[in-house]
């Protein structure tokens, strides 16, 4: 089983807890789905967020979800003039017999403009 890194990021709509959960339970719910992954097959996944993003952790909508003995971390993005807002990105490190070209990297709703090169 090889160590795979799956990326991902969704843009809210506003800065509240309950919509962060919702958004981020989304996209890695998707990042699961797409790559036909259980919550067994993750090692860890890294979030980070916005500097306009202060409601929550991005990691307690993964707890929400189950996610509960998978390391989670979560960093503030780089506060770049011009940058999409209220983003949540993530870097889960997943075991996957996938060869790395058929990882699916997950980009919902308006934060597909982020990667155009690689969301799916």
């Amino acid at each position: 089983m090889a160590v795979r890194a799956v990326r991902g990021a969704v843009q809210l709509e506003r800065d509240e807890a309950g919509h962060m959960e919702e958004r981020v339970g989304e996209l890695l719910t998707a990042v699961l789905e797409r790559n036909g992954l259980t919550t067994d097959d993750l090692i860890s996944v890294w979030f980070t967020a916005t500097p306009d993003l202060h409601s929550d952790f991005p990691a307690a909508a993964a707890r929400k979800l189950g996610i509960v003995d998978v390391p989670l971390i979560c960093a503030q993005e780089l506060d770049i003039e011009g940058a999409m807002p209220r983003v949540v990105r993530i870097l889960a490190h997943i075991e996957s017999d996938r060869p790395r070209a058929d990882i699916a990297h997950v980009y919902l709703g308006a934060a597909g403009a982020l990667r155009k090169d690689i969301a799916q």
